[in-house]
């Protein structure tokens, strides 16, 4: 057995169609998979695990804001064992120890407790650190290393069609993390929350079988190439399509346009998790109520979805360039909404931009940095932008908490998200391709 496939069954080149539509399927599986060390998987947990540590939400939300700063100080690491062990490994001991930490995690209250006998103390302190100590592998193997590897790997298996397949990929996945909410506190409810992180924690360890099973680094490795395009010959030598250059990641720091579009996608997470965490409370700020706060988020889901769809199967025949003004655009769009929110059209602007930020990152997050940078190098460069999406994750609640506390509104913020915008679309003017 050939090391390229070791400890697996599954042979792409004897695959009756191209494997790397196999491996769309099992890699937006493993982007699905990684929803336990995600937000949107960690906010349904938040009520009951702080009320059975003894911890306040803002202990509970900073001990979640460290583990996450934490992880994005070392995601970078993640990609540079991605290009040297590849996707498989990488993806598979990343779903080893999100599932150890969530067992670890359905044990806190016992470890806290025994942590307190054993140094004959009574303070939430304890709780604190352990928690922010499993929020940190939870992120760090979850949202990045698990999010990463499965997403590289749909990217390395296309070229032409990157943006058919991440259009397929993203559509599944904005359904699968939208409704996870709702079948996590279903599980919550039913079996407690101990039970369900070790449900999630049994899935992963499965799920870590099939990784083994179904993941293959690169079509090349199996005889293969891009796309499934068929190898020819040419006086017994291969033909194949000419090489982009393979950026590394220092040379790829070099360029504008890596810069560029990372700080988009990073104004993406700080921004929506921002508004995300504090929603009722901007909303409460502006005269609203609860429900329409949480309104806003079906119908900017939607427009999210639309335009991920549309232009992922556009971007194989486009300038990305075009679709990083028009993010800017929607990051605009956003900002005057968040700004005028009690007006008649602050809402509906806010919706608007709201979906164009994330259909946008949906599309550049994955599809930009392949084919700007090459495939060779593809770990360590996402290994870098992951730890500017991450940080910019962890720092948005306590600076939106900061600002309404300091200044008794939010508005500052829309304020500084302008700012910040037109700087980025004066410099972005020569954030071409660097191919």
């Amino acid at each position: 057995m050939s090391s390229k496939n070791q400890f697996s069954f599954v042979d792409p080149a004897k695959s009756p169609v191209f494997y790397g539509y196999v491996i769309l399927v099992i890699g937006t599986i493993g982007i699905y998979c990684s929803i336990p060390g995600q937000t949107i998987g960690v906010s349904v947990f938040t009520d009951p695990v702080k009320d059975a540590l003894g911890l306040s939400r803002n202990q509970f939300s900073n001990a979640y804001m460290i583990g996450t700063i934490c992880s994005s100080l070392v995601i970078g690491r993640a990609g540079v064992w991605f290009d040297k062990y590849g996707a498989r490994y990488v993806a598979f001991f990343a779903a080893i120890t999100l599932a150890v930490a969530l067992m670890l995690c359905s044990w806190s209250v016992q470890m806290s407790e025994f942590v307190k006998t054993m140094l004959n103390v009574d303070t939430w302190v304890v709780p604190f650190v352990i928690m922010a100590s499993l929020f940190f592998v939870l992120r760090f193997s979850g949202q990045g290393v698990l999010t990463m590897a499965s997403r590289n790997v749909i990217m390395i298996w296309f070229d032409k069609n990157r943006g058919k397949v991440n259009a397929m990929s993203s559509v599944a996945i904005s359904f699968g993390f939208s409704s996870s909410p709702l079948w996590v506190n279903a599980l919550i409810e039913g079996y407690s929350w101990q039970i369900t992180w070790q449900i999630l924690a049994a899935a992963l360890l499965f799920f870590s079988f099939l990784i083994l099973q179904f993941y293959k680094n690169k079509p090349e490795e199996h005889g293969l190439l891009p796309d499934g395009e068929v190898l020819g010959e040419d006086d017994g030598e291969l033909v194949k399509t000419p090489a982009a250059k393979q950026y590394t990641s220092q040379e790829a720091l070099q360029t504008r346009a890596f810069w560029m579009y990372g700080l988009i996608l990073s104004f993406n997470s700080f921004f929506i998790t921002g508004l995300t965490f504090h929603v009722v409370s901007v909303f409460a700020s502006e005269g609203f109520s609860k429900s329409d706060a949480i309104s806003i988020f079906l119908p900017a889901s939607v427009v999210a979805v639309t335009i991920s769809l549309i232009f992922n199967f556009l971007s194989d025949y486009l300038h990305l360039k075009l679709y990083l003004y028009l993010m800017i655009l929607g990051g605009i769009m956003a900002s005057v909404g968040f700004l005028f929110l009690s007006s008649s059209f602050g809402v509906p602007l806010l919706i608007g931009g709201f979906g164009v930020l994330g259909g946008f990152f949906a599309v550049l997050n994955a599809i930009v940095w392949p084919r700007f940078y090459g495939r060779t190098h593809l770990g360590a460069i996402t290994g870098k932008v992951m730890s500017f999406l991450i940080l910019a994750s962890a720092l948005a609640p306590p600076v939106f908490s900061f600002c309404f506390s300091t200044f008794g509104s939010y508005r500052l913020l829309g304020y500084l998200g302008l700012i910040f915008l037109l700087f980025l679309s004066i410099a972005s003017i020569r954030a071409n391709n660097p191919q």
